[in-house]
């Protein structure tokens, strides 16, 4: 490994009612993947975005390459070559994915040929195994093609110190693989690679060292990667090994009912596209259906649909044989179908109102929360208590701002919300996209509990690791259609593969 590329020394910082990060140090060297651990709200994201220049600390102090920085701005970052990527996007929605790569660049001439940017933009994309079509807007695309657009975004301006916070949560494993390989060659070239992730195996494949906080402490700090196990790390981690070892899940679904129907499903995509073909597939009652794919499949546009949110072009959806084809998503809900979406921000909670707000989205017309036309605060307010602490959302009170908290909070105050209804059917969007270990564990167990009270389970993610731990049947979705259906136990890794890449026909004959 090369000289110390970054220095952070004793670092402070502090938002109303919240420390995030206490005496940290930190270092990392050029020509090193240097992973940064640590559970949800343990303080990675808030060091990183100080050294990424979008918020000033409290005390301590920044070097790079020797030499004392002070970040007022991203640009002040930018200019000293550190880029960040963030787990949630900072992309102009209305714009094409090349427009949001010139945004910001220095000496863009003010006539610019569309064509030759475009171009360029596809010649990055493909050089980096991150493709994504420039000339497509960003509101259609994936959150999987967003994330990609970010990255290259900072790749694109030429960031010596890259820094990535949780890049991979929406890949698929061969995706994941390619960014790795990605990530090892901008290390190679002797350039900085700082990696915020909380899969344990995935860090061991890439990072050269790590370092870990806990309760916004430094607990670990450089450790070779080479020197410590897996279960070390994440007893670092949370400081109990025991709470991260997974429940042996021997659960048999509860029988032939079924929860939900798509007898022949299509839809079309936001540009007007097919992207579901006659899709046919069941939920029985205390069963979790995964859904495995390639990001852009129609995997969201398949949630969508289910949720209300998304109308079929044709085709009927069944819910405990009652056709609700044509119920709005309000109706749904009424009925008892859940809905966690990919995009916890901008389809599932409201950033800007408190926790009490979001908290009864489903439930402000209703007792107890509301007396006819009259909401009733105090009500409210033991409600949301209730649910924060059923759900160990800790940290926030009903009067927080929802966009002040960390990814694993926004994600548990999500699902509490959506869990409160006592739903008969869930439709679970990458529920664990983002999480730490500890909390991933608690969201799975909460999903194979509502299972168990006799819900169906919708899971879409593209997490083919989380599929297979959680999923009772597994079905693939390729080009908008199920290509294949296969039960937990009939489960191979490389004939999913084969079925997620479009070679279904092989895979099938092979299963």
């Amino acid at each position: 490994m090369g000289a110390p590329a970054i220095q952070m020394t004793g670092i402070d910082k502090a938002f109303p009612g919240v420390v995030a990060n206490r005496g940290v140090d930190f270092e990392a060297r050029w020509g090193e993947v240097h992973a940064l651990l640590g559970e949800n709200g343990a303080g990675k994201t808030t060091l990183m975005s100080i050294l990424a220049g979008l918020y000033r600390p409290d005390a301590g102090q920044i070097a790079i390459d020797g030499q004392p920085v002070t970040f007022h701005s991203p640009r002040d970052a930018i200019r000293h070559g550190v880029g960040m990527v963030y787990q949630h996007y900072r992309l102009v929605a209305s714009q094409t994915v090349a427009e949001n790569l010139l945004l910001g660049l220095p000496g863009v001439p003010f006539r610019l040929r569309a064509g030759t940017f475009i171009r360029q933009a596809r010649e990055l994309g493909e050089r980096y195994h991150l493709r994504v079509d420039p000339s497509r807007p960003v509101w259609q695309l994936s959150v999987g093609e967003q994330q990609r657009v970010e990255i290259l975004k900072t790749l694109q301006r030429g960031a010596r110190i890259l820094i990535l916070d949780e890049p991979t949560a929406v890949l698929t494993p061969q995706e994941s693989e390619d960014l790795m390989r990605t990530l090892r060659q901008i290390a190679f070239e002797g350039r900085t690679v700082i990696l915020i992730s909380h899969k344990l195996e995935e860090v061991r494949s890439v990072a050269h060292r790590v370092s870990v906080l806990r309760g916004g402490a430094t607990v670990a700090s450089g450790l070779p990667i080479g020197e410590v196990t897996t279960r070390q790390l994440a007893t670092l981690m949370v400081g109990d090994s025991n709470s991260l070892v997974s429940t042996d899940d021997t659960h048999v679904p509860a029988g032939e009912e079924i929860r939900l129907q798509l007898q022949d499903v299509s839809a079309i995509d936001d540009r007007g596209l097919p992207a579901l073909k006659s899709v046919s597939l069941t939920v029985h009652v205390g069963e979790i259906l995964g859904i495995a794919g390639v990001a852009g499949n129609g995997q969201h546009e398949l949630a969508q649909v289910v949720a209300g949110l998304r109308g079929a072009t044709g085709g009927r959806l069944m819910l405990d044989g009652r056709d609700i084809t044509a119920c709005t998503a309000r109706e749904r809900t009424r009925r008892g179908v859940a809905h966690i979406p990919e995009d916890r921000m901008g389809e599932g909670l409201v950033g800007n109102l408190p926790v009490a707000d979001n908290a009864i989205l489903h439930f402000y017309d209703r007792p107890p929360i509301a007396n006819g036309p009259l909401l009733l605060p105090r009500r409210i307010w033991q409600f949301t208590l209730s649910l924060l602490d059923r759900f160990q959302i800790h940290g926030a009170r009903p009067d927080s701002i929802t966009r002040l908290l960390s990814g694993g909070q926004l994600q548990r105050l999500l699902l509490a919300r959506e869990m409160a209804l006592e739903p008969r059917l869930i439709v679970a969007v990458h529920p664990t996209r983002g999480l730490d270990v500890a909390a991933t564990q608690q969201v799975q167990d909460w999903l194979r509990s509502a299972r168990d009270d006799s819900a169906g389970v919708l899971l879409i993610s593209e997490d083919l690791d989380e599929v297979l731990q959680l999923s009772d049947r597994i079905a693939v979705l390729y080009e908008g259609q199920i290509v294949g259906i296969v039960s937990r136990e009939q489960a191979d890794r490389s004939t999913i593969g084969l079925m997620m890449a479009g070679s279904h026909k092989a895979a099938v004959e092979a299963a």
